[in-house]
């Protein structure tokens, strides 16, 4: 059996694309002959972290191979890595949160790491460029939204048009501010919104969203959900008509492709990965960042033609048969890890 012990930051069982991945990855792990096993470097102020990263990297030792995911490396750039040792990176080095000064600081270490790695995994094509020549490999995540709906469809849309669901944590670059300000262009019965995600992460930036999401012209038209596990989500899709999110950067954006593998169009702004997932006008609306009239009129044109409407979910629902299944990633995943492993025994 290949053991992996995967390092990562605070508790793996936190509800961002980057953690369900690996929680994925360890769910099927014995289909494949395998088993991970989760070290943490726990979350906190940074030199009591990177103290912390010496014993994790130590204990990691004792696996067949390591991987270093990228919200860790950094703490991790002082001390001897275990060989083999591989990092996954779902976001480009330095990180995508912090602010500009952390993020040069990040940035020279995450490298550090990634240099005495044998190998970079990247969640998808658009991270190609930041290998700088080391070997990689893209192992982008699953696009299957859950399992199979049983029942009735639940009434997302409450008496309007349609319904339209947005997954993303409540933090400025996924664009929710955005969004609600285009939405609310709309006709008060042209549909309902409803919001996916973690609302405690920026408390300054949520507490905007909430005043937004109580103004007048939005009272009653958005459902706010909060975070939901990955086994609640598959009745949000099957049950929403189209699916928005404007964010200003992903380094996949997982939640793009449940909603194709869903059948639902997708709307956002021409950042990230989304122009490779989605052909504006064929499987949904891609919009000029910050264009909030532009955003809008997708929305609305979405919501009144019909017509329009169905024929981006039908080519949403062939373009979602075309990315990778769970299974699909973690047979890359493991397949790609067993290789290192042997490589490094020979």
């Amino acid at each position: 059996m290949l053991t992996v012990s995967l390092i990562t930051l605070g508790s793996p069982d936190q509800l961002t694309g980057g953690y369900l991945y690996h929680r994925r990855m360890a769910d099927l792990a014995p289909a494949h002959d395998a088993r991970v096993d989760f070290a943490s470097v726990p979350a906190g102020p940074f030199l009591p972290a990177v103290a912390a990263g010496r014993q994790v990297a130590r204990a990691a030792k004792a696996a067949d191979v390591t991987v270093v995911d990228s919200i860790a490396a950094a703490f991790l750039a002082p001390w001897r890595l275990p060989r083999p040792t591989v990092a996954i990176l779902h976001q480009p080095p330095g990180g995508i949160d912090a602010g500009p000064a952390w993020r040069e600081v990040q940035r020279r270490l995450d490298r550090e790491v990634y240099r005495r790695c044998e190998l970079l995994m990247l969640a998808s094509q658009t991270l190609v460029n930041v290998a700088r020549g080391r070997p990689c490999v893209v192992v982008p995540p699953g696009s299957d939204p859950g399992p199979p709906l049983r029942g009735p469809l639940p009434d997302l849309r409450q008496g309007r048009g349609l319904a339209m669901l947005s997954v993303g944590n409540w933090v400025a670059r996924k664009g929710i501010l955005d969004l609600l300000a285009a939405f609310g262009r709309l006709p008060g019965d042209a549909a309902t919104l409803h919001l996916v995600g973690r609302t405690d992460l920026d408390p300054t930036y949520a507490e905007r969203v909430q005043t937004r999401v109580a103004a007048p012209e939005l009272r009653g038209r958005v459902v706010v959900h909060g975070p939901l596990p990955p086994h609640e989500m598959g009745p949000l899709y099957a049950g929403s008509d189209v699916f928005v999110l404007p964010s200003y950067e992903e380094a996949y954006g997982t939640v793009y492709g449940e909603a194709l593998a869903a059948g639902l169009p997708v709307i956002g702004w021409r950042a990230g990965n989304l122009p490779n997932l989605a052909v504006d006008g064929r499987e949904g609306i891609v919009v000029e960042p910050g264009d909030l009239a532009g955003l809008a009129s997708a929305l609305e044109r979405v919501a009144l033609d019909d017509e329009y409407r169905a024929r981006l979910s039908a080519a949403a629902k062939i373009r979602g048969r075309e990315l990778p299944t769970w299974r699909e990633t973690a047979s890359l995943f493991f397949d790609t890890l067993k290789g290192v492993a042997e490589r490094a025994r020979r």
